[in-house]
């Protein structure tokens, strides 16, 4: 049940139809694990993988399958979880921490090196440094500052490592990357420079309370490649991201021309079918009207014929409605091709039309498009003699050859009239311009006018390749 809000029920249709035949291209590239909640630092390269451009040449809509719910890898499964917007405290960060509190209270438990306190307060200092790294994704400058801190704090208690080994250095460089990593460049290049005259201030100010220890100066050394490391996966992600914006819009552009593409194409044969019955029974109607007193029986063989044209036509928009939906087992079958010209050819003999149906060549299996488009360029051609033509002879010619496809509709008039422009300049623009959209679809040509021996002729060439053939 379709339900778009101010939309008509055959526009809400055409969308829902477009919308499952680009679902059904998304659905082949592989899933990828990602969080909706999008901010400045989220992964939009997660959500939109690469996938192939969409072939929209293919009319027939097809029904979802089930969803592949098979867990992904579990290396994009941490990927993502690293990368979500508003993370909250997670085995990851749980596991950093500790091996940032080992790295700061291990070495001066053992006696690696130097440090004044007792193990308690050494091991409360490593617990005060590593905890804000719990947090470190959601607030990546809080924890720079508290890291900073715990490591001033330190220097001036004299808990440190010998000179080129800092006992603080592991957090201290978790968190500049962080830093780096989710806040811009120029915001975490000041941070970290804050960072770091800040230690290097506590350092000199630390030297004269402990003239016994040498001072540590390697958080320089820590600080350069851990951000370096974070600004290039911000940069990284800043790409995906603007790979993965881009290819948004593509997808719904390609939404958009799918739709487009659908409405013509169902406007077109809506109105090739519509045309076609309403004109036999505009003819027959009125042979009924002035037959009806002197011949009852020529009469009601026309009141008939408009019954079985009528019932035709509901067939077959029956048939051009089940394609926008999904196929189920009541559907018609598929829609007329070159096999069906034979049955409109003695329909309108029937009706009073003299038809030539000749065939030249040897006919091959041709794509089923094509071969519909052939047939609703012989239905419209039909259709505007019936209309306009003051005849009643056409003749059809369908040449078959290896390169070429050629489709020829011609009445025999008279010398001076104009057919053709009526059709062309009626507002709705779907009579020889329709079928000069169609014939193009397949880089074809049209050719529609009047002959110098009378009547009207439209002529279509459909180019052929050898893999054009099914």
């Amino acid at each position: 049940m379709c339900s778009c809000p101010n939309s008509d029920p055959l526009t809400c249709t055409l969308s829902s139809a477009a919308g499952r035949e680009l679902a059904t291209h998304h659905r082949r590239t592989p899933a990828v694990p990602c969080d909706l909640r999008m901010t400045r630092t989220g992964d939009l390269g997660a959500m939109f993988p690469q996938r192939p451009p969409v072939n929209v040449s293919a009319m027939a809509i097809t029904s979802l399958p089930h969803p592949d719910t098979r867990p992904a890898p579990w290396h994009q499964r941490l990927t993502a979880r690293l990368h979500r917007s508003d993370p909250g405290p997670d085995w990851v960060d749980l596991g950093i921490a500790v091996v940032c509190f080992a790295a700061f209270t291990l070495p001066v438990l053992i006696g690696a090196t130097s440090g004044h306190g007792s193990p308690l307060a050494i091991a409360a200092l490593g617990a005060a440094v590593v905890a804000p790294l719990i947090v470190r994704r959601r607030r990546p400058l809080a924890v720079l500052v508290a890291v900073t801190v715990v490591l001033c704090l330190a220097a001036v208690l004299g808990v440190r490592f010998t000179p080129w080994v800092s006992n603080a250095g592991p957090a201290f460089g978790v968190a500049v990357l962080t830093l780096a990593d989710r806040w811009s460049r120029r915001e975490s290049v000041l941070a970290t420079v804050g960072a770091l005259v800040a230690i290097y201030i506590t350092a000199m100010v630390a030297a004269p309370l402990h003239p016994d220890q040498d001072q540590n100066f390697v958080e320089l050394f820590i600080a350069i490649p851990a951000w370096l490391a974070g600004d290039m996966l911000r940069t990284r992600r800043d790409y995906r991201n603007s790979l993965a914006a881009q290819q948004l819009r593509q997808a719904e552009e390609e939404e958009r021309r799918i739709r487009a593409e659908e409405r013509l194409r169902v406007s077109r044969d809506v109105h090739d079918l519509i045309s076609h019955t309403l004109s036999m029974v505009a003819v027959r109607s009125g042979v009924a009207r002035l037959l009806i007193d002197e011949q009852p029986g020529e009469a009601r063989e026309a009141l008939s014929t408009i019954e079985t044209a009528s019932r035709s036509a509901l067939r077959e928009l029956r048939r051009v409605l089940a394609q926008i939906r999904e196929p189920g087992p009541q559907d018609e079958p598929g829609e007329p091709g070159l096999a069906e010209i034979a049955t409109l050819v003695e329909g309108l003999r029937h009706n009073g039309l003299t038809v030539e149906y000749d065939v030249v060549g040897a006919p091959v299996r041709y794509p089923a498009l094509l071969a519909t488009t052939v047939y609703r360029i012989v239905q419209e051609a039909l259709t505007n003699v019936v209309k306009h033509a003051q005849t009643d002879r056409a003749r059809i010619e369908i040449r078959h050859a290896p390169r070429e496809l050629t489709v020829s509709i011609a009445d025999d008039g008279p010398v001076t009239h104009s057919v053709g422009q009526p059709v062309v300049s009626e507002g709705s623009g779907l009579g020889l311009v329709g079928m000069q959209e169609r014939v193009s679809l397949f880089g074809g040509r049209l050719d529609a006018g009047p002959r110098p021996e009378g009547g009207f002729a439209v002529t279509a060439r459909f180019p052929l390749e050898t893999d054009d053939h099914v």
